[in-house]
């Protein structure tokens, strides 16, 4: 099991109840595990940060980056926060909510090859 801050849990349960258009989207194709029988979790808690979606059996995180990712500190922390999950073990996949919401297909290929890797 991987580290969390348990006083994460509420946050992580709050944005749960308050998806991006683009978590919704990808999360109505990630869920129940209709991609590879595998199972995804939403606004999972990992160490001191909270994953958009993370994939226990595939040790793989999703992150959904809008358009405050872009700014210099955002990408600093991301980057931080990147560097600590691989160390963990994981791997990361990014994408903006742009990819998602007008290039879905594409979006789930690259999650699906991520899935079939070693």
């Amino acid at each position: 099991m991987l580290p969390y801050k348990p006083t994460l849990k509420p946050f992580a349960r709050k944005l749960r109840s308050n998806m991006t258009n683009a978590e919704i989207i990808l999360w109505s194709r990630l869920r129940r595990k209709q991609i590879m029988g595998v199972q995804f979790y939403r606004q999972k808690p990992i160490a001191g940060y909270v994953a958009d979606f993370y994939c226990a059996s595939c040790s793989l995180v999703i992150e959904l980056d809008g358009d405050s990712h872009y700014q210099d500190d955002a990408q600093e922390y991301d980057r931080v926060r990147d560097e600590l999950m691989r160390s963990m073990g994981l791997s990361i996949l990014r994408f903006t909510n742009q990819d998602v919401e007008q290039n879905l297909d594409a979006v789930l290929l690259k999650i699906i090859e991520n899935l079939k890797s070693p």
